[in-house]
């Protein structure tokens, strides 16, 4: 099979598994400490967790109930695939360890499920818990992702974060260390972050022990403090067309560690939701222009790389 030019997750889970796997996204009804007072009021500057919702994850629902209506839509058309719980929305390690145990537990003993995906802060991860998922790691498959989302302090501030990106590079140095898989996300076109110092992220995370990286583009959603702060500070956005942005995950590609699995480049909010509009593209159709640009450019993971 030719050798493709970046580590794609869907051949990355071939590898693991003997049989064709599906994320059923969860929102177990967990808040997040930006929200409830502990580090701050009314989230993240850009956070709308309607965005990445699906309608069968509502957090009124059991665990288990979403899992079975994620499964029957999806075994419709692949009768014998099997899934992975993904803890999507909000921060799906804070609360009692006891509680967070529990929503686990409920989703692993569901039919066909055969690992987790867990969302989460790089600031809610305490030992006990993670002495948890190590134990739970060694039974099945387990990812954790982390929203680092930058790696610029100033630009966490600016969001209001909540945390600083010291505090991301110690848990997952943390959390790779249990010989747990670890992954994070970044939004590419933060406010105030040019061309140059996204590419800077791709150099800074490639020095991390990671499974894999999760971008996507920053999007403008209605009703968020970040369409204000678009309003009162024009001058630190800039917005991305398709071909500009195409070429910038090519660029932040080529400097990211070769072996690194890359989960996804892009992603589109329902477009009632978006304050701008959006660029019209079904993710696949992104992807597809992505893999023709890298193509004609010749380029591949890691062909940039900084090792310093």
């Amino acid at each position: 099979m030719e050798k493709k030019p970046y580590r794609d997750f869907g051949d990355y889970l071939q590898t693991v598994f003997p049989f064709k796997v599906q994320k059923i996204s969860i929102n177990a009804g967990f808040t997040c400490p930006n929200r409830d007072g502990t580090k701050g009021w009314g989230g993240c500057t850009y956070c709308n967790n309607q965005t990445f919702s699906p309608q069968y994850a509502a957090n009124n629902k059991p665990v288990a109930q979403q899992l079975e209506e994620g499964r029957r839509f999806f075994s419709r058309k692949y009768p014998q695939m099997k899934y992975l719980a993904y803890f999507q929305a909000y921060t799906n390690t804070y609360d009692s360890l006891e509680n967070l145990s529990a929503k686990y537990n409920e989703a692993l003993n569901c039919p066909d499920v055969v690992g987790l995906i867990i969302g989460t802060r790089p600031d809610c991860m305490p030992d006990e818990l993670l002495h948890e998922l190590e134990t739970i790691s060694r039974r099945c498959f387990l990812l954790i992702e982390y929203g680092v989302e930058s790696t610029c302090n100033e630009t966490l501030q600016f969001i209001n974060r909540g945390h600083t990106y010291e505090e991301a590079v110690e848990t997952i140095l943390r959390t790779s260390s249990a010989k747990i898989n670890t992954g994070v996300h970044l939004i590419l076109g933060l406010p105030g972050e040019s061309r140059e110092t996204i590419l800077t992220h791709a150099d800074k995370i490639s020095r991390l022990p990671l499974t894999t990286v999760k971008l996507h583009q920053l999007q403008l959603i209605r009703h968020t403090r970040m369409v204000r702060q678009m309003e009162e500070h024009p001058e630190l956005f800039h917005r991305y067309d398709p071909d500009e942005y195409v070429d910038l995950c090519i660029d932040f590609l080529e400097r990211l560690h070769p072996d690194f699995v890359v989960d996804r480049f892009v992603s589109q909010s329902p477009e009632a939701l978006l304050a701008v509009p959006g660029w019209g593209l079904k993710n696949y159709e992104f992807t597809a222009k992505l893999n023709k640009r890298i193509n004609e450019r010749g380029a591949y993971q890691g062909r940039l790389r900084t090792k310093n």
